[in-house]
């Protein structure tokens, strides 16, 4: 029996890096999963690669930083199947220009806080009031290893996952009674295009990349799919006494 069977698994961010691997993922592990994402084309090719393997899913257009979108979302989710067992969280932005504080755009600040944070908190807030009526589930958020440490030049990332952590460990305790619980991933240099083709340019400049590498102790990118499986088991009653986690998947990078 797969850890999943007859569990419905909603992922933002699902069409691509981190939340396209969660999503094929959870489909193979028997979850009906519902996909989310801005990109309608990459998502609904996330949703074929599953149906192809004989999985069931469905596709909804969604951008987090919208409140209307995300109750669309959940309601979607509940007239499709019913409930929502498995929430995990990847829908994010990273920013475009490395500035110190002083110097960074407002405009780029705020749109980073309104998808990171205040979009994590739009999907964390309608999943919670589900699981309150169906009597439990589990929320994963996959932060960043920058809301763990402050990131020079990068600000408005960093305060956005700062933030997700804060919001995480709060709601982990409030719904901790409740059969619900919350953790966070915090990955460092993980290969998906949000990074290759970020700020820094990765994909594009070997010095850069050669930086990120020799920053995680196993020397080299982590990968989607390492990430996949932490939110995997932190969504699986393996990990049943674990909640308000924040949790590094950073190739040892902060040891």
């Amino acid at each position: 029996m797969n850890r999943f069977d007859n569990k419905i698994a909603l992922v933002t961010g699902a069409a691509s890096g981190i939340g396209r691997a969660t999503a094929l993922s959870f489909a193979r592990e028997g979850a009906k999963v519902v996909l989310a994402d801005v990109d309608a084309t990459q998502g609904m090719a996330v949703r074929a690669e599953i149906e192809a393997n004989g999985g069931e899913s469905i596709f909804v257009l969604c951008n987090i930083g919208e409140r209307t979108a995300v109750v669309n979302l959940v309601e979607t989710a509940v007239q499709q199947f019913g409930r929502i067992d498995c929430a995990v969280n990847c829908a994010g932005i990273a920013g475009k220009i490395s500035k110190p504080i002083h110097e960074y755009p407002e405009e780029a600040w705020l749109q980073q806080i309104q998808i990171n944070l205040i979009g994590t908190w739009y999907c964390v807030k309608f999943q919670l009031e589900q699981m309150l009526k169906q009597g439990g589930g589990t929320i994963v958020c996959v932060s960043s290893a920058a809301g763990l440490v402050g990131q020079p030049e990068n600000s408005p990332y960093a305060a956005s996952k700062h933030g997700v952590n804060g919001l995480v460990k709060t709601a982990a305790i409030e719904y901790a009674t409740q059969n619900i619980r919350v953790n966070a991933i915090c990955p460092t240099a993980i290969e998906t295009p949000m990074i290759m083709q970020g700020r820094r340019k990765l994909a594009e400049n070997p010095e850069a990349l050669q930086q990120a590498i020799n920053f995680q102790r196993m020397k080299r990118m982590g990968q989607p799919q390492e990430v996949a499986d932490v939110a995997l088991w932190l969504s699986s009653s393996e990990s049943s006494f674990i909640t308000g986690h924040t949790m590094a998947v950073d190739g040892g990078a902060f040891a």
